[in-house]
C-alpha cells in the first residue's frame, strides 16, 4: 500500500484484538477509512467492512481493498495491468507539472504514469474494476518517487527509487463483499450502521489532501490549477476539514462520536492531536465503558530530517522522535 502519514500499519494487531474482543461483531464500518489499510485487514479476518472517506483517492483505494471480490474481479484485472504495464510513455500535462515544473517524478516515469491514466479513462469501466486500475498506478508511481513519503515536498535530490522504472501489479485484493463509501466523516456517522464503528480521525492541522494531492488529482484527472512549489491543487486551500482546525476540531469529532450508529466504537487518536486523552474519554463514557491503551511509536521520518526552508537548508530541528498512540475502546 502506499506510504501515509498515521498509516496504522502497526496497530493492526491490536485494532483487530479490540474489534474480536465484541462478542457476535460481524459489521464494521470505518469512517476515515484513508489507504483502507484497517479496513483490508478487517475484511481479511472476515467482516463484512463499511469504508468511507471524502478524499477521491481514498474512496478509490477503498473500492479496491475492501468493496472489489477478488474472486469476481482478479482474473480480468490482471489482464488489464498486463496490458497497461506495456504502454509506452506519453508525457504531457501530468509529466510537465510533476516531473518539470516540480520533481516528484523522473520524467520517463511521468509519462508512463500518463499513459497509463490516460488508458484507464479511454476504457469507461465497471468503478470497482476501475479502482483496482488505479490503484495499481498509484502504488506503482509510489514506489517510483522521490519523497519522504507525503507531497508536500520533493526531495532536493533524487531518492534511489525514483530511477527505477514504473511497474504495475495487481494489488492485493480480497474475495467476498465490503462497501466503499465518499460521505462526510458526519454523514457517515449518521447513514452507516454496523455493530462497531473503528473512527481515525486527522489528529491536527495537517491535511490529508495536501499531504496527497498528486494521488487526488490522479484519480479525478483533472488538470487542475496548481500553486506554489510542489503545484498542489488550488482545492487544498478551499477544501477544508473541520477536523484540521484547532478551533473545529472538538465540536466536530464529538458529534461524529455521538452519532455513530454503532453499538460498539474503536477509537485511535494521538497524543500530538488538538483533543486531550481526558476529553475523548470524557465524549466517549456517554457511550459506555472506556478503555485506553497507549503505544509509543517513532515520529514521521520527516522528523528526523528535520526542518528545511524552501532552499532545501535546514534551519531547525524537531522536538520529539517519538509520540504515543492511543486506542480507545468503547
Amino acid at each position: 500500500m502506499i506510504k501515509y502519514l498515521g498509516s496504522k500499519r502497526l496497530l493492526l494487531g491490536p485494532i483487530l484484538e479490540a474489534v474480536a474482543g465484541f462478542e457476535g461483531a460481524r459489521t464494521v464500518a470505518d469512517l476515515f477509512s484513508g489507504t483502507s489499510r484497517v479496513g483490508h485487514a478487517l475484511k481479511r479476518a472476515g467482516y463484512f467492512v463499511l469504508a468511507n472517506d471524502h478524499n477521491a483517492f481514498a474512496h478509490t483505494l477503498a473500492r479496491c481493498y475492501v468493496q472489489a471480490d477478488a474472486d469476481r474481479l482478479r482474473a480480468e484485472a490482471e489482464k488489464l495491468i498486463a496490458e497497461l504495464d506495456r504502454l509506452p510513455g506519453r508525457a504531457g500535462w501530468f509529466t510537465e507539472t510533476y516531473c518539470e515544473r516540480s520533481r516528484f517524478f523522473q520524467p520517463h516515469n511521468g509519462a508512463r504514469i500518463e499513459a497509463v491514466r490516460e488508458a484507464i479513462a479511454a476504457k469507461s469501466l465497471d468503478p470497482v474494476l476501475e479502482a483496482v486500475l488505479l490503484t495499481s498506478l498509484m502504488e506503482a508511481a509510489d514506489r517510483v518517487d522521490s519523497t519522504t513519503g507525503v507531497q508536500m515536498a520533493y526531495l532536493k535530490s533524487w531518492a534511489p527509487r525514483a530511477s527505477a522504472e514504473l511497474h504495475l501489479r495487481l494489488p492485493a485484493i480480497l474475495p467476498g463483499p465490503g462497501e466503499a463509501n465518499a460521505l462526510d466523516a458526519l454523514e457517515a456517522a449518521r447513514k452507516l450502521e454496523a455493530d462497531v464503528a473503528y473512527v481515525d480521525p486527522p489528529y491536527n492541522q495537517h491535511s490529508y489532501l495536501g499531504n496527497y494531492h498528486i494521488w487526488e488529482t490522479l484519480v479525478r484527472w483533472d488538470e487542475p490549477e496548481t500553486y506554489g512549489v510542489a503545484c498542489k491543487r488550488v482545492d487544498v486551500r478551499e477544501r477544508r476539514s473541520a477536523f484540521n482546525g484547532r478551533r473545529t476540531m472538538r465540536d466536530a469529532l464529538r458529534a461524529v462520536i455521538a452519532e455513530c450508529r454503532s453499538r460498539h466504537l474503536v477509537v485511535s487518536f494521538n497524543d500530538e492531536g488538538f483533543v486531550t486523552r481526558d476529553e475523548l474519554v470524557e465524549w466517549l463514557s456517554e457511550r459506555g465503558e472506556v478503555r485506553v491503551a497507549d503505544f509509543d511509536f517513532k515520529r514521521y521520518v520527516g522528523a528526523k530530517i528535520g526542518i528545511h526552508n524552501p532552499a532545501g537548508e535546514r534551519v531547525g530541528t524537531v522536538g520529539r522522535l517519538h509520540n504515543t498512540e492511543r486506542l480507545f475502546v468503547v
